[in-house]
């Protein structure tokens, strides 16, 4: 009897530790981590591997070169300069939160792909006045 009871918690034990993996290694791929740009350039290894890049766009910095976006980047009293090939979202603007991805050039440049423009959890309602529909 007492050899049957382990043979079952070995069972359940197994099953257990398997399932604890699986959900792991399935959410290890749905977290989104973002560095900042001192971290960024703090690394002398970042300039090797795809990164995802996090700050403010700083105002005044923005400027457009054909398909080529050219803007800084700044977190955390560091700012970094980021070519952005292609069109962002219609939500990109300057002073805006976003997160980039791509990879750091040599030169200290990094080379955006793809721009996610953050938003707050707050949700504020319109200031504008809203006019009634005429009910005719």
């Amino acid at each position: 009897m007492n050899r049957r009871r382990t043979g079952r918690t070995a069972v359940v034990v197994v099953l257990l530790a398997t399932g604890a993996v699986l959900v792991t290694s399935a959410l290890r791929g749905t977290l989104t981590y973002y560095r900042t740009p001192a971290e960024v350039l703090r690394d002398p290894d970042a300039a090797r591997e795809r990164v995802r890049l996090g700050g403010d766009v700083v105002p005044g910095s923005l400027r457009r070169d054909g398909d080529l976006l050219v803007f800084r980047l700044a977190e955390g009293g560091q700012a970094i300069t980021v070519e952005q090939l292609g069109a962002p979202p219609g939500t990109f603007r300057e002073g805006e939160g976003v997160v980039i991805e791509g990879i750091l050039s040599a030169d200290g440049t990094f080379r955006s792909d793809h721009v996610v423009v953050r938003h707050g959890n707050e949700y504020r309602p319109s200031t504008s006045p809203v006019e009634p529909v005429d009910a005719r």
